[in-house]
């Protein structure tokens, strides 16, 4: 059965903590969902990235849990 997936993109506490981007995402497990949020972080978190800056990304379950999120201290 599948389920969707919210991964959202945060901005730095310095600049308010605030969403930059989200994504929905359909996938069987919840670990495909993990794969495709290291995904969007590698890519955000590198030095040639356009766009501002992100801190970190967390993925949201269909019940509106954080089931899962990785920063920039991990």
């Amino acid at each position: 059965m599948f389920e969707i997936y919210r991964i959202e993109s945060v901005s730095p506490q310095a600049e308010g903590s605030k969403i930059v981007r989200h994504i929905y995402v359909r996938t069987a497990t919840l670990a495909a969902a993990k794969e495709r949020a290291l995904a969007v972080f590698r890519r955000a978190r590198r030095p040639q990235a356009l766009g501002p800056e992100i801190e970190m990304v967390r993925v949201i379950d269909g019940a509106g849990y954080e089931v899962f999120s990785i920063g920039a201290q991990d």
